[in-house]
């Protein structure tokens, strides 16, 4: 599990367009990784929408935002052009950025346990290490603080 203080792992994702993207490959640049369960869903849409509003502030701010869930790279597509969302949503079909950062978890919902994606948000600094960690995230609110918290990092 991934904590504050800590290098972010260098995991590879896919994105949307096929194309294989490190962690690493965002040093020298603030990060904001989100993880959520599913494309299409009515809280995931509404956190891709609120950090959809919010991309210019983040931009201006110096911040790339990126959405990771065990989606395809076809599906995050799909959900990216049905919403017009301007965040790079990352695929993580195998699971090691889940694993990596400790967002695999087990849920319960109506009594029955089973495995999923926490809803989780790492700021990540420019030299690669976890400023901020959010786990249990409620949307209402959520990327308003996290602009925030990416406005205060150098």
């Amino acid at each position: 599990m991934v904590n504050e203080g800590d290098i972010a792992p260098d995991v590879a994702l896919v994105g949307a367009d096929g194309e294989t993207v490190r962690i690493g490959d965002f040093k020298g640049q603030k990060l904001v990784l989100y993880f959520y369960p599913k494309d299409d869903t009515s809280g995931c849409t509404r956190e891709a929408q609120d950090f959809t509003a919010l991309a210019e502030e983040f931009e201006k701010a110096g911040t790339f935002i990126t959405g990771v869930s065990k989606d395809s790279p076809k599906s995050h597509a799909k959900f990216t052009d049905k919403y017009d969302l301007k965040v790079r949503l990352l695929s993580d079909v195998e699971g090691a950025a889940c694993e990596a950062f400790g967002t695999w978890v087990e849920k319960s919902m109506y009594g029955r346990k089973y495995m999923g994606i926490e809803r989780a948000t790492f700021l990540i600094d420019r030299d690669g290490v976890v400023k901020r960690v959010w786990r249990k995230v409620k949307v209402p609110g959520h990327a308003e603080d996290v602009l925030a918290a990416a406005r205060a990092l150098p």
